[in-house]
């Protein structure tokens, strides 16, 4: 196949092809073949007649309720293109064929107000995150824009600034079918799956570069943003959750990088665990990327529901590529659909979204998603990029610029942050697990936070052999046979008696204790167990949402990530309450364990990345709970 080739397949409006250049090629690829729709992720066909196929696939947010979380159904389809042809094409000879005219906007403009975005920022703050619904949510609006000019010869203009623009992107691609045609530069991997290695590449945090340039000094302010170094611990423990769901050694943290582009600078952390699933499933596990969701992710889904004014179409969702290997299986590259453009029927389409913490500030969020939108209107020519002249196009081609990264000072700065981190995933972790509590069973009860697969995890590094039950669906019998079990986190009030989720909670640690048998519980189970014991719960007067803490507990202090937004709290001074010991603040009586007869509790996340001393402490109360 040779240039030719694509010039035919673009002339053809009924034709179907992809356009594929990867991060650190001097090449693009060209796929093109039969187009079919699916209802699911198993559907996606890698065999034809007994044989292994190459199939890229575009994978909508609404696919999200596969694993049981609430979409807006805006009826997407999962698109697959069943690869016939896959030949890589020199990318300066492209260039040379490629449309290079502009392709005036009109009427352009967000679908939603900058004064209506802002009131949905604050509500989100205040309602959301302010109830304990989570961490972190991101809320998208749609920049849009009418054009004249012909939809495929739109995408391939684009294609072709970005592909002559834009640097440090991992796919630039353009895709290319009837009623469905995309063009973007995503920075991110969301998921890999090559040679039984799984990959997460979480990215958090946006530098904008200055007119004439990133330096060492500007980039240095940004990276010691606490604000920029939380959000992306946050996402790096989100996305640690997945891995721990996929991976049977449960990921191992690489990283702090650069993700360094034209326009843009990120922060990332390479997330690596071994895995012997189906590259789809490992797919559908790992839906959707934090950074675009936020966290938890079951509630960011519910979140987004209500607050989102339309469905996200593709926005948030992932291109997957799954291409035979020499075992027999697929391999998996699967970048995170954002810095996308989409165009149907002379309409252009560049959905944004802001990440909103408790400290957003709204009007800083709305020019968020404004800068957002610029920089990829920017980077595909369809406006002036970002002040730079044409003329700097050789400086801001792929591997035209110098590495910030290369910055000794910037390399420290990035390094240092790995001491706030737990060595548990720093270092590698194997598949033995063997422990102090060997041949004993643990049930795990989750309340809609996943962070109780990596608190799993761990307790299968401790020896246990590990089950983990959603409250819906676990049963009374398993919740009184299990050696030990542990109460889960979740979003939301603890003191919401209407809440079916929080009444099974309380049911599940009122049996535990009933009975005398060994119970763990942690974070929002702890609150209720607090109240089970007549503390009281309040909320923070400012949410601990990814907040690295000190604190005592039971003669030892410990370094604890915590995610909390309300508390149990004691007098100051308090050091037992009727039936447990208390380990809380001495000033504000916010209690952080608790422990008692086969029972302990813990408000902090041991299994968080920011748990210096989380495999220690968890340690010390599962004995004190199995003793």
């Amino acid at each position: 196949m040779t240039l030719s080739r694509l010039a035919e397949l673009s002339a053809d409006p009924a034709a179907s092809f992809v356009l594929i250049a990867r991060e650190g090629k001097d090449s693009v690829e060209l796929l093109s073949g039969e187009v079919v729709d699916v209802d699911r992720l198993a559907d996606i066909p890698l065999d034809r007649d007994g044989a292994p196929c190459e199939v890229f696939a575009m994978v909508p947010y609404r696919q999200v309720r596969e694993r049981g979380f609430v979409a807006q159904d805006d009826g997407a389809p999962l698109r697959c293109v069943i690869v016939e042809e896959h030949v890589r094409l020199a990318a300066d000879r492209v260039l040379a064929e490629l449309p290079s005219a502009a392709v005036p906007l009109r009427d352009s403009g967000f679908d939603i107000s900058d004064e209506e975005y802002a009131r949905i920022v604050e509500t989100v703050i205040a309602d959301e995150i302010g109830r304990g619904e989570g961490a972190n949510f991101v809320i998208r609006r749609d920049f849009t824009a009418a054009i004249d000019v012909d939809d495929r010869i739109a995408a391939l203009t684009w294609f072709r600034a970005l592909l002559a623009h834009e640097r440090g992107a991992y796919w630039t691609f353009a895709v290319v079918t009837p009623g469905l045609i995309a063009v973007g530069a995503s920075p991110e991997a969301h998921v890999v799956a090559r040679d039984g290695i799984v990959t997460m590449n979480p990215i958090s945090g946006t530098f904008r570069h200055p007119k004439g340039g990133a330096t060492a000094e500007t980039l240095t302010a940004f990276l010691s943003s606490t604000k920029e170094t939380e959000e992306l611990f946050m996402v790096v423990d989100e996305e640690l959750k997945m891995m721990s769901a996929v991976c049977s050694d449960g990921g191992r943290i690489t990283g702090p990088h650069l993700k360094e582009m034209s326009r843009l600078t990120h922060t990332e952390y390479m997330l690596r665990g071994r895995s012997r699933l189906d590259p789809r499933d490992i797919l559908r596990e790992t839906m959707f990327a934090p950074t675009v969701t936020g966290s938890p992710m079951q509630n960011a889904c519910a979140v987004i529901r209500r607050h989102e004014r339309k469905p996200r179409g593709y926005y948030s969702g992932v291109a997957a590529l799954f291409t035979p290997n020499a075992e027999g299986g697929h391999d998996l590259d699967a970048p995170i659909l954002i810095r996308t453009v989409y165009v149907n029927d002379g309409t252009l389409s560049v959905p944004v979204g802001a990440t909103l913490v408790r400290h957003s500030d709204p009007q800083g969020e709305v020019s968020e998603t404004h800068g957002k939108a610029a920089g990829v209107l920017g980077a595909i020519g369809a406006i002036e990029r970002d002040g730079v002249a044409e003329a700097r196009a050789d400086a801001d081609a792929p591997g035209g610029a110098r590495r910030l990264a290369d910055d000794p000072a910037i390399s420290a700065l990035l390094a240092s942050r790995n001491a706030r981190l737990a060595e548990f995933w720093l270092n590698p972790q194997g598949e033995d697990f063997t422990g102090p509590f060997d041949g004993r069973t643990a049930l795990v009860v989750d309340a809609e936070d996943r962070f109780t697969t990596m608190l799993a995890h761990q307790l299968r590094h401790l020896g246990l052999d590990v089950t983990i039950e959603s409250w819906n669906a676990v049963s009374d019998e398993a919740v009184d046979t299990a050696d030990l079990v542990v109460a889960g986190p979740g979003p939301g009030d603890p003191r919401d008696t209407g809440s079916p989720r929080v009444a099974r909670m309380r049911e599940v640690v009122a049996r535990r204790l009933d009975a005398a048998a060994p119970l763990l519980a942690v974070c929002l189970s702890h609150q209720i167990l607090a109240d089970r014991l007549g503390i009281d719960l309040t909320p923070l007067d400012a949410p601990h949402q990814g907040m690295q803490k000190t604190v005592p507990v039971f003669g030892e202090d410990a370094s604890i990530g915590f995610y909390n937004t309300f508390t149990a709290r004691v007098a100051p001074g308090t050091t037992a309450v009727a039936g447990a010991e208390v380990s809380a603040d001495a000033d504000s009586g916010d209690v952080f364990a608790l422990r008692g007869d086969r029972f302990a509790s813990v408000q902090g996340h041991l299994e968080s990345i920011l748990s210096r001393d989380g495999i220690r402490t968890l340690e010390r109360l599962a004995a004190h709970a199995l003793a």
